[in-house]
C-alpha cells in the first residue's frame, strides 16, 4: 500500500499546521522575563527579540506558501508526504537555531550558523515543492508558471541565505538584514500566484 494513498491534501495541511505551531511556541518560551524592573534590562534583550522576529517571519512565510501549494492539488502521493515531512523535520530546528544565535548575540558564528541552517530549510522546501508540482491543477502555460516562480523563489532564497553564511563571518548585521531580505522576497511571488489563482480578484 502506498504510504500517501489515504492521506489527503486537507489531513496533511492540517498536521502540518500543528507541527508549524508548536515551532512557534518554542520559539515564544525563548523570550524571557528580565530579571530587573528598568529599560536597560529590557533593552539588554534586543538579540532575543531580534532573533524570534526573524524566525517568526521565515516560519510564518513557510506557513504561507505550504498552505498555498496544498490548495493547488488534489491528492498526496508518497514523495509528497515524505519530502512534506522532511520539511517539518528541518523547520522544527529554526528554534534551536533562533535560540543559538540569540544566546551569543549574533556573534559571527552563531549568525553564520543561522543563515547556514536556513539553506537547509530552503532546500527541502524546494524539494517538497517540485513533488508538489507535479499535481499542480490545470495544464499548459499556467502550471508552467506556477512551477518556474517557485524555483525562482527557492533558488534565489537559497542564494541569498548562502552569500549570508560568509558575510555573517565579518558583518552578522548584514547577514541578518539578508535573512531578512528573504522573508520579503517570499511574499512576492506567492501573491503572483495567488492573482493567477483568482484572475478576477
Amino acid at each position: 500500500m502506498s504510504a500517501g494513498k489515504d492521506i489527503t491534501p486537507a489531513r496533511l495541511e492540517a498536521f502540518s499546521d500543528g507541527v508549524i505551531a508548536v515551532i512557534i511556541t518554542i520559539m515564544v518560551l525563548e523570550l524571557k522575563v528580565p530579571e530587573h524592573d528598568s529599560l536597560e534590562a529590557l533593552m539588554g534583550q534586543w538579540h532575543t527579540f531580534v532573533a524570534y522576529a526573524l524566525s517568526f517571519l521565515l516560519v510564518a512565510e513557510y506557513w504561507m506558501n505550504h498552505q498555498l501549494l496544498f490548495h493547488m492539488i488534489r491528492r498526496v502521493d508518497t514523495r509528497t508526504l515524505w519530502t512534506n515531512l522532511l520539511l517539518l523535520f528541518t523547520i522544527s530546528l529554526i528554534p534551536l537555531f533562533t535560540g543559538f544565535m540569540s544566546e551569543h548575540q549574533m556573534s559571527p558564528f552563531s549568525t553564520a550558523a543561522y543563515s547556514a541552517y536556513m539553506v537547509v530549510c530552503s532546500f527541502s522546501f524546494l524539494l517538497l515543492f517540485l513533488a508538489i508540482s507535479r499535481h499542480f491543477e490545470g495544464e499548459g502555460e499556467e502550471a508552467r508558471c506556477k512551477r518556474r516562480a517557485g524555483i525562482m523563489k527557492s533558488a534565489a532564497a537559497i542564494a541569498l541565505y548562502g552569500l549570508a553564511v560568509p558575510v555573517a563571518l565579518y558583518q552578522p548585521f548584514a547577514a541578518l538584514a539578508l535573512n531578512f531580505m528573504v522573508g520579503g522576497l517570499y511574499f512576492v511571488p506567492t501573491a503572483w500566484l495567488e492573482r493567477k489563482e483568482n484572475p478576477k480578484g
